[in-house]
């Protein structure tokens, strides 16, 4: 999951950061109103955490231009205590949900996870081929009736390639979307996550979930 944190307090921001990064997630931070816009408008994220009071555009300013460009993006918005007024501008103008400051790190991956889920509907909440099984909620994978281990970041590579069978996608890509920074086309780093995954989901190599396309990258078998 690849999620956009708009926070101009600086330990607030690093405290999002590394509980989500724990969680497995991609995380892009800002502190600035403007530059989240830009990026929330250019770039793709699964979820978005908004801060309300930023410099620049404020949050309510920015959630509002996204809807308005039909942008449906799941937001959740950070707010004082208290300030109830906030809370029910930004529900009305399109927010799916909203936490208040200060919050439990847990509560907020919660929450995440939730508006992710509601806005991807229950038709996306499992991720089947054959009998390779991917729960997005619990984060189990089975192929058959054997549960399979696999660390966040493999688990966030399986679902990228899952949720578009037949898709090629470029090193660069993959490495963008799930690790979340600029390809170095001198690392293999995507070539060997591949490797431990095919031996994961498909030891005696029989399946071919996983295919290579020479030149270009890699695509889950249509």
């Amino acid at each position: 999951m690849r999620v956009l944190v708009a926070e101009d307090e600086r330990k607030i921001a690093a405290f999002i950061r590394k509980a989500l990064k724990e969680e497995g997630f991609t995380v892009d931070v800002t502190g600035n109103g403007d530059e989240a816009f830009l990026m929330a408008t250019t770039q793709s994220y699964d979820a978005i955490v908004l801060d309300i009071m930023l410099p620049g555009r404020d949050g309510l300013s920015i959630l509002r231009h996204l809807r308005e460009r039909h942008n449906t993006v799941p937001v959740l918005i950070l707010t004082a205590r208290g300030e109830l007024d906030e809370r029910l501008e930004g529900l009305s103008v399109g927010a799916d949900d909203y936490i208040t400051k200060p919050f439990f790190v847990e509560e907020l991956i919660a929450r995440i996870h939730a508006v992710v889920r509601r806005a991807s509907g229950d038709k996306l909440s499992l991720l089947q081929a054959g009998d390779l099984v991917v729960d997005l909620v619990t984060r189990e994978v089975k192929v058959g009736d054997a549960a399979v281990d696999l660390t966040a970041r493999e688990f966030n590579l399986l679902t990228y390639l899952m949720r578009s069978p037949g898709r090629v996608y470029p090193r660069t890509q993959i490495i963008e979307h799930v690790w979340g920074f600029d390809f170095d086309p001198g690392t293999n780093l995507v070539d060997v996550y591949i490797q431990r995954l095919r031996k994961k989901i498909d030891p005696e190599g029989g399946r071919g979930f996983l295919e290579t396309v020479r030149g270009v990258g890699y695509r889950f078998k249509a």
